[in-house]
């Protein structure tokens, strides 16, 4: 665990050394700042904020894998893959030790966010017990992305294109469980409805349910991508 922890420290400060953190999160606060200030600041309607939520959903489709991409793209880019596995630290460490380091900068950029709800009570009353459901939903739906794109980051050597797998997979994802289910009959919607991420979303977490089904759903597919994450690098060691 310890080994695990320093890995992550190694890649949080790692976010804050280069220009590409400031800019990823530059760009969130900006997007948000504007989804909050379009969607939510409005009088007259009433004090939540959910429409925030619901579209930082699809916010965090493309910020996400341009956290992630470099995670192991960039080791094996600059030739580090090498000696980070010579280390005394095994691959699944390695794999979650950075996972665990992009999940606290995604932490650390949605903190400034939290400035919204003080904001909104300055215009009126929120019922906060949603906005902690809320909050809780993002940092699900966050730890999510960055686990497939670890992965994406543990095929690809280039970032680019490990940022682009990224984004086309989840939106092929949500197009496949929460467009093309309205299509279809039963049971093959109702199969596809319950893996979408945009319908546990928005029907528990944005209406301020915690259910426990729904944790288990992320953190399921979370355990899914970076154990592939792992053993697409314990691969690289027989290379």
């Amino acid at each position: 665990m310890k080994q695990t922890l320093a890995i992550a420290r190694r890649e949080l400060f790692a976010y804050f050394s280069t220009a590409v953190g400031y800019v990823v999160l530059a760009l969130f606060l900006l997007m948000s700042g504007l989804l909050f200030a379009l969607t939510v600041l409005h009088t007259g309607v009433e004090a939540t904020m959910r429409p925030f939520f619901d579209l930082s959903f699809f916010l965090l489709l493309f910020i996400a894998p341009a956290i992630s991409m470099r995670l192991i793209s960039e080791e094996m880019r600059l030739g580090t893959i090498e000696s980070l596995m010579t280390c005394p630290v095994s691959d699944a460490q390695v794999v979650i030790g950075k996972w665990l380091g992009a999940v606290a900068f995604f932490l650390a950029m949605l903190a400034p966010t939290l400035l919204y709800p003080l904001v909104l009570e300055w215009y009126s009353s929120p019922d906060y017990g949603s906005i902690f459901a809320g909050y809780a939903g993002l940092v699900c739906i966050g730890a999510l992305y960055l686990a497939l794109g670890t992965l994406a980051s543990s095929i690809w050597p280039s970032q680019v294109l490990a940022y682009l797998v990224a984004v086309f997979f989840w939106l092929l994802f949500v197009g496949l469980t929460s467009w093309l289910p309205r299509y279809l009959g039963d049971p093959w919607s109702a199969i596809l409805f319950r893996m979408s991420i945009e319908q546990r979303y928005g029907n528990d977490f944005a209406k301020g349910v915690i259910d426990t089904s729904t944790i288990i759903y992320f953190l399921s597919g979370i355990v899914l991508f970076l154990t592939a994450a792992v053993k697409i690098v314990e691969s690289r060691r027989w290379r």
